[in-house]
């Protein structure tokens, strides 16, 4: 039956107005709300539509990668079970989604990508941002966007849209295969008008799975558990997805089982739980990673195992170590010659514990722990403590801060730099959703327009967008749409003068902090182009005075509240005042210099960055001798 004649824009939006997704009996809207910058590409098709649309909610955003951060955000705040749209005019609009449909799918989470595309009807070759290719004629630069998308398309007729907004709906809510799903719209078919049939327009209740574990599988991984005297459960972010933080809990206290964590999966208990060890990995605590290195069995539970957690394929070096995984996607339940669990995580914690009534380790290996975690909590207090409240705090400082300020409420947003590293190991999660580290992609720029996609996630709660300097220059300009969504988002920046975790890294490797801090050239170096002497690099003059950037009048000229904090105390005034504030607010705050930028304990682990084999420098050549030392007790699990 035919209805409505509606061009495809229209239809789009329409159908996906009337999608939900529905998990243990809650229902909700699948694509909340659509982002968007206009251009030629899609301001005639997709921005027509959506004037006249009474069902989608717009939001205008600045920059096409920050859009897709901020629906990232907000679908990891919504548990994957709703996200936002994103949709961009063509060529560099639509290029610009490269980089946030990467980081989508590499962390699995769900984005629906509209960018705009060339004319399906090749009125003209070229039209204006049009990539010719010589040897394809189907090729536009949307197709940067195929090995990032985990579903992608090109709607070259309306008909089309049928099938490939039901393909996208249905990618969007499997929860083992999500991640960016684009649709390509050229920018003459989004205009073409079609009648469509009423089924395309019915709504529809997408039923996110929850997969119960194979018996022979379960019986197996019962086994293995029971033969293990030192096992140690490595929580990854599929527990977040599938809200089985009190399944872990139940099985944690029911076998005595310890649980350390991943970036994505911190928080999957409270800080304070008895079974709870911190960290694991590069930027993990002692305790997990000492606990990592003896265990007998690992229990990964919705992990994908990065070099990070593994240190590179270092920690777990137990001659016998087995490995057990629970993940619902069967290419991570299969990783490091795993017995495979291939379930949800909630069912497969629930079936586990039941399975395993009874079993519990031995009081030795508890006792250890509790003792290794208590011990691990006093370096904590260290390194948080500020003895002189009238001094510049370090980085360390600045996050004990804020740690006793914040409740469970508080949602903490972070992505790189070295706050990551200090946050993995020292942050005390007080809730299932506090901490929010994007560390699959490690992607700067990413925590301002995340911390308004939580935000709007979860009305009402105080987000925090934690960033360096380095961060903040990448990509600052979505304080514009908090300012003018007003959206109440809490940004602190961290000013260390310069890439202050990869200087840290370049001193390491024997590279000397080359081309990572933000200073002057020294009076008489050589100028990039330049002629210089032999041995000498222009970048390595980068020597001089700190550059004079006064980051808190950027965001003060973009419409922030800015409240500066030179001190500790004034620091502490400052986050008080931003979390009581109704509106965008930003504390800025210079901290000690680069050689103390952290003040957090060591890295506990190694992190392969290989290092050059030959060098002329003697830090190049001491840091490959250390290289050599570490690499040879990696190892491949078979």
């Amino acid at each position: 039956m035919s209805g409505q004649r509606l061009t495809v824009a229209q239809a789009l939006l329409r159908f996906l107005a009337r999608q939900y997704t529905e998990r243990d009996g809650r229902r909700q809207r699948l694509v909340g709300a659509m982002w968007g910058i206009f251009g030629h590409g899609n301001v005639a098709g997709i921005g027509q539509a959506l004037l006249e649309s009474e069902e989608m909610p717009f939001v205008q955003g600045r920059n096409e990668q920050a859009m897709v951060h901020a629906a990232v955000g907000h679908a990891r705040q919504s548990n994957r079970l709703s996200t936002h749209a994103v949709t961009t005019s063509i060529g560099p609009g639509a290029t610009n989604l490269v980089t946030g449909a990467a980081l989508a799918t590499v962390n699995r989470l769900p984005v629906l990508l509209l960018p705009g595309d060339t004319f399906a009807t090749r009125p003209a070759d070229p039209v204006l941002q049009q990539l010719e290719v010589p040897y394809a004629g189907d090729v536009s630069v949307n197709d940067c966007l195929r090995p990032v998308s985990a579903y992608f398309d090109r709607i070259t007729r309306p008909e089309a849209l049928i099938p490939a907004a039901l393909a996208a709906a249905r990618v969007l809510t499997d929860p083992a295969a999500t991640g960016a799903v684009t649709l390509a719209l050229p920018q003459d078919v989004q205009a073409e008008a079609y009648d469509w049939p009423e089924e395309f327009f019915a709504e529809r209740v997408w039923q996110v799975r929850r997969p119960q574990p194979d018996p022979e599988e379960l019986a197996a991984a019962v086994r293995a558990v029971r033969s293990a005297r030192r096992p140690l459960v490595v929580a990854g972010g599929g527990v977040h997805h599938s809200r089985a933080e009190g399944a872990l809990r139940t099985f944690a206290e029911a076998t005595g089982i310890p649980v350390a964590s991943t970036q994505a999966g911190k928080g999957s208990l409270p800080h304070d739980h008895p079974a709870d060890v911190g960290g694991i990995g590069h930027t993990g605590t002692a305790t997990a990673d000492e606990l990592a290195r003896s265990a007998d069995l690992v229990i990964g539970v919705g992990t994908r195992y990065t070099d990070f957690t593994t240190a590179s394929a270092t920690l777990f070096a137990d001659p016998g170590v087995r490995f057990l995984n629970l993940n619902i996607t069967g290419f991570d339940a299969h990783k490091l010659a795993a017995l495979p669990l291939v379930a949800d995580a909630g069912a497969g914690l629930e079936a586990l514990t039941e399975a395993l009534e009874g079993h519990r380790v031995e009081d030795g290996y508890e006792t250890r722990y509790t003792r290794d975690k208590e011990h691990w909590e006093h370096r904590v207090d260290a390194a948080y403590e500020a003895p002189d409240a009238d001094v510049r705090p370090t980085q360390t400082q600045v996050l004990g801060v804020l740690d006793g300020l914040v409740t469970g409420d508080d949602i903490v947003i972070n992505a790189a730099g070295s706050l990551p590293g200090d946050l993995h190991k020292l942050w005390r999660t007080r809730s299932r959703d506090q901490y929010h580290v994007e560390y699959g992609y490690s992607c700067m720029g990413y925590e301002i327009p995340a911390a308004i996609g939580v935000a709007m996630a979860a009305p009402g709660r105080p987000v925090w967008a934690l960033v360096g300097d380095g961060t903040y220059l990448m990509n600052p300009t979505e304080i514009v749409t908090a300012v003018q969504e007003n959206v109440p988002i809490k940004v602190v920046i961290l000013q260390n003068h310069g890439y202050a975790s990869i200087g840290g890294l370049s001193e390491a490797v024997g590279s000397e902090r080359f081309g990572t801090d933000y200073r002057h050239r020294e009076p008489g170096a050589p100028q990039a182009g330049g002629p210089g002497s032999p041995g000498d690099s222009g970048g390595g003059a980068y020597t001089g005075t700190p550059l004079p950037v006064d980051l808190a009048a950027n965001a003060a000229s973009l419409g922030m509240r800015v409240i500066r904090a030179k001190t500790v105390r004034d620091l502490r005034e400052a986050l008080a005042e931003a979390r009581a504030s109704d509106r965008p607010t930003c504390v800025y705050v210079e901290t000690e210099t680069a050689d103390t930028v952290s003040g957090a304990p060591p890295a506990q682990a190694w992190w392969d960055v290989p290092v050059a084999e030959t060098a002329a420098r003697p830090s190049a050549v001491k840091a490959r001798e250390e290289y050599d030392r570490q690499v040879a007790a990696r190892r491949r699990h078979l």
